[in-house]
Parts: C-alpha cells; structure tokens; sequence
C-alpha cells in the first residue's frame, strides 16, 4: 500500500523546487503542490505534469489523486 509520504517524494522528483503536501488512507489521496513549473500554465496542463512525475505509479499503485496545484505567488 502506498503511504502519503512516499507519494509525497513520488511527486516532487518530477519537480525541482515543489512544495508538496499529501493526505491519504492508502488508496485516496489529496495533494497540494506548489512548483514554478506552473506559471502559465492551465489547470489541466499542471495536472499532466503531476501525473507525468508519477508515471506508471498511477495506473497501478494510485486509485485516486485530488491536487491543488499553485504557483509559488498563488500560493501566498
């Protein structure tokens, strides 16, 4: 079972500098993450991105991932 802090570094390999913050009970998850990779880009694009960083791990180790994605000035 996947726990929300290995989800957590999962995330933030994909980035390089991101805030992440992840919940779960192992199958569930709510992300908040905060890159520089966002600026201009749209909701979708951002979220591309996050599941780009997790790759295969989200078809076979993660069933559902709610995120919030920001921008460093955004997230002020």
């Amino acid at each position: 079972m996947v726990t929300p802090e290995q989800l957590k570094t999962w995330i933030e390999a994909g980035f390089e500098n991101a805030h992440v913050t992840v919940d779960g009970d192992g199958h569930h998850f709510e992300a908040v993450i905060v890159a520089t990779e966002f600026e201009g880009k749209s909701r979708i694009q951002r979220h591309q991105l996050v599941y780009g960083a997790l790759g295969d791990k989200m078809k076979a180790e993660v069933h559902a991932l709610s995120m919030k994605t920001m921008t460093p000035s955004e997230a002020q």
